[in-house]
């Protein structure tokens, strides 16, 4: 067979053509192996600020109305430990001749020792005048003094009043923060209402509520002792509190936080701050407060209460009213049996206010002046045209 010469160039150019090929396959497939790595750039929110902690400075600004009382009325406000030397009476059963026969003069003696309290007061003046509850320090002259910033002072006990359990106290210091006092008359229920104490020893506590009721009674509190209204709120008062201010949302003291119920939570209750200043008033100046005396024993009247009274012939005489405040009894050489007051009376009127309950009646003796005659209009028995008697309060006769 022949292959013509145009053949052959063709076979011998194919040839070529796949050594060529051969060639470079071979040489790329020798190379060592490169291996790139490609870096993702970095995911970065661009929204994603750093954390921020605002300053001591900008939170100061920020602070609520609560924070800002605390800080304004706190360091006015103290903490009173007070010690007094009380001794364990004899129970009843020793004082049967019986057991005195037995023991002869060794009777036991009663053993005296040192009671111990911790309360709250604030201060009026820069010049060291605090105020606080009478049961706080009662039986003592000195007492222990600490300041929130830790100064400790000896307290002098100026005077007490037991009446309406408040108490004054002077400290030997100067420049002192002070507390600032507003008024509880116009003070309206839901109102804010913030405490600072020391309960059950856990310094400059402050707690928040609100203003529950206003006008609460002595009787209705449990404190039948006292004369005068409280105001109830909720915010937490503990022992320990007692004595310490009750604050508005203005941070200004409207009352001071005096007693609790045993029998519930939720309900405090405080001495109105117009009250406290003025027996405060008269306990720096003598040492002690005077409260106009009638000397009458009194009931609030209703128609329940009458029908009781007359069925039960509690009364030496019949009720014939079934509202007022009814005169149970007179005491013998009280400005009240001079006036020419008697059992039966219902009272209507004092100093020309209408009165309702018994508490509205000692109210009203207690804003009149001792020595000067205030008017008592009273119905009595077989008359009904009112009678006016014109009494001459004396101060409250107390045995110390």
């Amino acid at each position: 067979m022949s292959i013509s010469i145009k053949q052959l160039c063709v076979y011998v150019a194919l040839l070529a053509v796949g050594s060529s090929l051969g060639l470079w396959r071979s040489y790329y497939t020798n190379q060592p192996l490169v291996t790139q790595t490609v870096q993702n750039p970095p995911v970065v929110p661009t929204n994603l600020n750093p954390l921020y902690f605002p300053s001591r400075s900008a939170g100061v600004n920020n602070l609520n109305f609560i924070a800002k009382a605390a800080q304004k009325v706190g360091p006015a406000v103290v903490r009173i430990d007070a010690a007094r030397q009380v001794s364990s009476n004899l129970p009843d059963s020793f004082e049967n001749p019986f057991f005195r026969r037995f023991f002869g003069k060794e009777i036991p003696i009663p053993k005296e020792h040192i009671e111990r309290g911790t309360g709250s007061g604030f201060i009026l003046s820069e010049d060291g005048q605090l105020l606080t509850n009478a049961h706080v320090v009662d039986g003592t002259k000195q007492v222990k003094v600490t300041l929130k910033n830790g100064q400790i002072y000896r307290g002098q006990v100026l005077g007490i009043d037991k009446m309406t359990d408040v108490a004054v106290v002077k400290i030997g210091a100067t420049d002192l923060p002070t507390v600032k006092l507003g008024t509880a008359e116009n003070l309206q229920p839901g109102e804010w209402a913030i405490a600072i104490g020391n309960p059950l020893g856990l310094d400059n506590t402050v707690t928040v509520g609100i203003i529950s009721a206003l006008g609460r009674s002595s009787s209705e509190v449990g404190v039948s002792d006292k004369r005068l209204r409280f105001i109830q709120t909720d915010a937490a008062i503990n022992p320990g509190n007692s004595g310490g201010p009750l604050l508005n949302s203005n941070g200004e003291v409207v009352g001071i936080n005096t007693a609790i119920r045993a029998d519930a939570q939720g309900l405090g209750f405080a001495i109105p701050i117009e009250i406290a200043q003025r027996v405060a008033q008269q306990l720096f100046v003598k040492g002690k407060a005077d409260h106009p005396y009638l000397g009458i024993h009194m009931v609030t009247l209703d128609g329940e209460l009458q029908k009781e009274l007359n069925q039960e012939n509690k009364l030496d005489f019949e009720v014939t009213e079934t509202k007022g405040v009814l005169v149970v009894s007179v005491v013998n050489n009280s400005p009240a049996a001079e006036a020419g007051f008697k059992p039966g009376d219902v009272i209507l009127k004092v100093g020309g206010k209408l009165v309702e309950t018994a508490t509205d009646v000692q109210e009203q003796v207690e804003l009149s002046s001792i020595g000067k005659i205030l008017d008592v209009e009273v119905i009595r028995q077989g008359n009904s045209n009112p009678k006016t008697l014109a009494v001459c309060p004396e101060s409250f006769p107390i045995n110390n």
